[in-house]
């Protein structure tokens, strides 16, 4: 298991219980627990988790970070999951390429994926890449690099550069938030950067949005509107959130 694997666990046990115990993480994950110690060193460090003696308890502050990916996947998983079977439409013929984006609609995507699929896939995302593990028809690529703490995807100069010598078929994409003025937005540089290279480096651009990311901007664009070619989102989204995607002539896909 990666790290950013054990800490995307730790962060779901912090959120479901308030509180971890060294001992039995590690030796629920066959691990040593200096190896836990370590990741919920990072967890401190990233505001999610405070160190107590014995273990970790979820940090006070936390309700004001970004959520975790364990998190966003839980949110309305059937809405999310109608979304991911809209979007099995844009998949290249067999033999195409794909980018892969860490959000949480996205994870419903690849568990949406048909088995006889055959394609190259690439992603930065560990928890999707683990996703598909042992999937025969998919020649899976990893894109390196610093793997944030909360959302689980490489991130920094290196994956950017790995992405812009890269050119896919299709991306499919997640977004925080979505606006006229300022596009396509997340709340972190790092990924935003990422994101932009993403939209850089494949044909068709496809991002993955439900209703209620409409209106709400985050700090950071990574696109504008017209640099995307289709959302797929649901039948919550209204009609002038609908207008002003087709005035920019981005599709829109209602699951």
């Amino acid at each position: 298991m990666y790290a950013a694997e054990r800490q995307l666990f730790l962060t779901e046990m912090l959120e479901r219980h308030g509180r971890v115990a060294v001992n039995e993480v590690a030796h629920h994950l066959k691990v040593s627990t200096e190896t836990i110690r370590r990741d919920l060193t990072v967890l401190e460090r990233a505001g999610t988790a405070r160190r107590v003696h014995g273990g970790a308890v979820l940090s006070s502050a936390y309700s004001r970070i970004e959520p975790s990916l364990s998190q966003r996947t839980s949110e309305r998983p059937d809405l999310k999951a109608r979304i991911a079977a809209a979007a099995l439409a844009f998949l290249p013929p067999a033999g195409g390429s794909v980018l892969l984006d860490g959000g949480s609609t996205v994870a419903h995507l690849v568990a949406a994926l048909p088995a006889d699929l055959r394609l190259t896939v690439l992603t930065h995302s560990v928890a999707i890449a683990h996703q598909l593990l042992g999937h025969e028809g998919i020649a899976l690529h990893t894109i390196g690099g610093r793997v944030r703490d909360v959302t689980g995807v490489a991130v920094g100069q290196r994956t950017v550069e790995t992405l812009a010598s890269t050119r896919a078929d299709v991306a499919f994409l997640g977004t925080n938030g979505i606006t006229a003025d300022h596009g396509f937005s997340t709340p972190d540089s790092d990924e935003a950067a990422v994101k932009r290279a993403l939209v850089g480096s494949a044909r068709t651009r496809v991002v993955l949005a439900d209703s209620t990311k409409f209106g709400p901007h985050q700090v950071f664009s990574f696109a504008d509107l017209d640099q995307v070619t289709v959302v797929v989102t649901d039948d919550g989204i209204r009609p002038q959130d609908r207008a002003m995607l087709h005035e920019a002539g981005v599709d829109v896909v209602v699951a």
